[in-house]
């Protein structure tokens, strides 16, 4: 019996052992939505509320199961919403297969109803495989390529299929010219560098004395042998945000996050090192490195197109992190755990004593930092976590310790809004025996997170823990941008800009059979996060918090918070006038080392 174009797209996505589709429907798909009721619903297509969210959703999913995630849209406007999810795909090296429609090929180029040159639009998102169906002996190659592409280059691709094409019976190539056959599957691979890069690389590493190391989402692989070599060099382990799962942190070198986002010990370490190892990531703040001529360094990278970046490299090895590493270790000289690494220990226990007390600040009527800090120590070890961007993954960054087989992950480079909520129903699709949380702001919850909890509330039945926490901090204020006007500009707050609406976000999450409730006072805080790490159900925590709470950076000096302080009182605000009194104290209390340096200097002096 023949078959449709639509019905062996399907066929092979099953045959790439795809089982979820995020996706919105659309008339320019209309013949792979007729497919899906052939197939019954295998792959499983997953309604988003929006294309945008279908591919976060794709994001998510394959951030969290590492396979290759697939989202579908009409054409027209759907394709176009699709867009921002997949640039956050890309720029975070994560593998997903965009399916697109089209209009009829004998409308292309006729300036037709929802006509857009797809090819155009998504040329730069999808560089490295973007191609058009127009004949069903195309099938399966287009398919393949295009899963085979994204998967070995963690990438983006897309297939674009006109609607008229999804309709014609499917014909497989022939053993004919220009006829182009596939087959299924690809073995893994892990390259490795030469073994005369490696002993250049052990001579750099071998002759330092002060070595640090960074890792990213490249290192996720390799735990067990960066633990290894920061035991033999005696280093101190940074991480990347993208790579806050690739090591525990509960090891008393590791020093935590690393950027704008970092903390202080990590901008120390980078700071007073005189030996760098990067492994698996491609942060970009070079300001936060060591000063250029200062410290000798080396990269590992599995991606040949990143290596070398950021930082004036002495040695680049291409190659797979664990498989490098592992070859490297036999070649390092195993130093003593001197005063370099017992100090990067102490500033670490220091550090997050600092959290602590940041969390303990009073607030009106909430501290954010105190609501994530609350959170770490009930974190379930399998939980899921994902941070949107905003001042919500400052306190994501900071006060959340991973450890056990904990995973988490945000939009680490595009740093868009809106993937929090998203992120973790892809999570659920890829893991649905694990807990997620999301920690999003309210501008976020606003944006898009709200719709999605539809989504959640469509599907949640379907997953065997039902567990999906929300944590809205609610300030009223879209806060990340506030205090980088203040930072940056000197500026006060700007509210025809930045005040947001109050939502009654728990009270939504109850209109569609969800759970949640809203947290007003701090003696609240750890009951309401066990009461949704319990619940049956996906659940919404609505935390009012204050926006008067300043996203530090590590290398902040009191000058600049000083000068932060005071742009807050230059508005005139209802909302700023209730932060003026006092403001200043609060944030020399927040700031790492200001208030208790001299008692920190005491107790150094007495031996601590």
């Amino acid at each position: 019996m023949s078959i449709k174009v639509s019905d062996f797209v399907l066929q092979r996505l099953r045959e790439w052992d795809v089982e979820h589709v995020f996706a919105y429907p659309g008339d320019g798909i209309n013949g792979l939505l007729a497919a899906w009721g052939r197939a019954d619903n295998k792959p499983v297509f997953v309604q988003a509320r929006h294309e945008e969210m279908a591919a976060f959703q794709a994001v998510g999913y394959a951030k969290f199961s590492g396979r290759v995630g697939v989202c579908a849209a009409t054409s027209g406007p759907g394709a176009i919403h699709l867009l921002n999810g997949l640039y956050d795909a890309k720029l975070d090296h994560v593998p997903v297969v965009a399916i697109v429609g089209q209009t009829n090929r004998s409308a292309m180029g006729g300036s037709y109803q929802q006509e857009v040159d797809l090819h155009s639009l998504f040329k730069d998102v999808a560089s490295d495989f973007v191609e058009t169906v127009t004949v069903p002996e195309q099938l399966p190659n287009v398919i393949d390529r295009a899963m085979r592409t994204a998967q070995a280059k963690r990438t983006v691709t897309a297939v674009i299929i006109p609607a008229d094409v999804q309709e014609l019976d499917y014909s497989p190539p022939q053993h004919a010219f220009k006829m182009v056959p596939s087959s299924l599957g690809m073995s893994s691979s892990a390259p490795v560098p030469d073994d005369a890069d490696l002993a250049r690389a052990a001579e750099v590493l071998n002759a330092g004395e002060k070595v640090a190391v960074l890792v990213g989402q490249g290192a996720r692989g390799a735990r067990a042998e960066v633990e290894q070599l920061a035991d033999t060099l005696g280093a101190g382990v940074a991480k990347a945000l993208l790579g806050k799962d690739a090591l525990s942190d509960e090891l008393p070198y590791v020093t935590g996050a690393i950027g704008l986002l970092g903390t202080r010990p990590s901008y120390e370490l980078m700071r007073d090192c005189d030996t760098l190892l990067v492994i698996g990531s491609s942060f970009p703040y070079s300001q936060f490195l060591p000063e250029f001529g200062k410290a000798r360094a080396v990269q590992i990278d599995i991606d040949p197109f990143m290596i070398g970046l950021r930082y004036p490299f002495e040695v680049n090895l291409v190659g797979d992190a664990r498989r490098t590493l592992a070859r490297l270790l036999p070649m390092l000289e195993r130093k003593e755990h001197g005063d370099w690494r017992k100090k990067i220990e102490k500033d670490t226990a220091r550090w997050w004593e600092v959290m602590q007390r940041r969390a303990a600040v009073a607030a009106d009527p909430i501290n954010p930092e105190y609501v994530v800090h609350a959170l770490d120590s009930l974190l379930p070890d399998d939980v899921i976590l994902a941070a949107d961007s905003g001042s919500a993954a400052n306190w994501y960054a900071r006060h959340l310790r991973m450890r056990g087989s904990m995973r988490g992950s945000l939009s680490g480079t595009l740093a868009t809004m809106g993937p929090g909520v998203p992120y973790v129903i892809g999570a659920k699709f890829a893991q649905p025996d694990r807990p997620a949380i999301a920690l999003v702001g309210d501008g976020a919850m606003q944006m898009n997170g709200m719709a999605e909890l539809i989504t959640a509330a469509k599907y949640h039945e379907g997953w065997s823990d039902p567990r999906m926490v929300v944590a809205v901090l609610n300030n009223g204020d879209l806060n990340q941008v506030t205090w980088e006007m203040r930072a940056m500009s000197g500026a006060p707050q700007f509210l025809p800009s930045q005040s947001l609406p109050d939502v009654a976000y728990a009270d939504f999450a109850r209109s569609i059979g969800l759970d949640g409730i809203r947290v007003e006072k701090p003696g609240d805080v750890e009951g309401a996060w066990r009461q949704a790490l319990a619940a049956d159900r996906p659940f919404v925590l609505d935390f009012r918090t204050d926006p008067a709470v300043p996203p530090i950076p590590p290398h902040a000096t009191l000058d600049q918070i000083e000068a932060a302080a005071a742009s807050v009182l230059k508005g005139d605000s209802d909302r700023t006038a209730m932060v003026r009194q006092g403001f200043k104290a609060k944030v020399q209390e927040m700031l790492p080392g200001h208030k208790h340096r001299e008692q920190d200097e005491h107790a150094d002096r007495e031996g601590r």
